[in-house]
């Protein structure tokens, strides 16, 4: 009777750990789409917004149609105008993701306000850019 029990008390963790929601795996919210010419640029986020301090966010690039490019190297930046000062400067850390054209990246901000993004790419699919506002808050 034991071993029985015993099979079926892990049956059920392994039939219930197969069922339950991977960690990690949140639902994306665009933060800002910006297309170009030959281009769509989507910056998503967990909360689909950037906050003053650390953020977390995916940068996909595909198409028009919406397949994928292979981007190669991307960088993102960003800058924020200040009255009377030097423009605030912070660039982000970007990774490959698996999936071609789909970057995975980190960014850092002191404070809320209006930031211009600005994101490059060279690679297979040809080399561009595209700048668009986000607002951190």
């Amino acid at each position: 009777m034991k071993g029985t029990i015993t099979a079926v008390v892990l049956g059920l963790a392994v039939l219930t750990g197969a069922l339950a929601e991977p960690t990690g795996a949140a639902e994306m919210k665009a933060i800002q789409t910006q297309k170009t010419k030959d281009a769509v640029v989507t910056l998503k986020s967990e909360t689909g917004q950037w906050k003053p301090g650390k953020n977390d966010f995916t940068l996909e690039i595909t198409s028009p149609d919406g397949k994928p490019l292979d981007a190669g190297k991307v960088s993102l930046s960003t800058s924020m105008s200040m009255p009377g000062m030097a423009p605030m400067v912070a660039g982000a850390t970007l990774t490959p993701d698996k999936a071609p054209g789909r970057y995975v990246g980190t960014i850092s901000f002191p404070d809320g306000g209006g930031r211009q993004v600005t994101v490059s790419w060279d690679g297979p699919a040809g080399k561009g850019s595209a700048r668009f506002s986000v607002p951190v808050r």
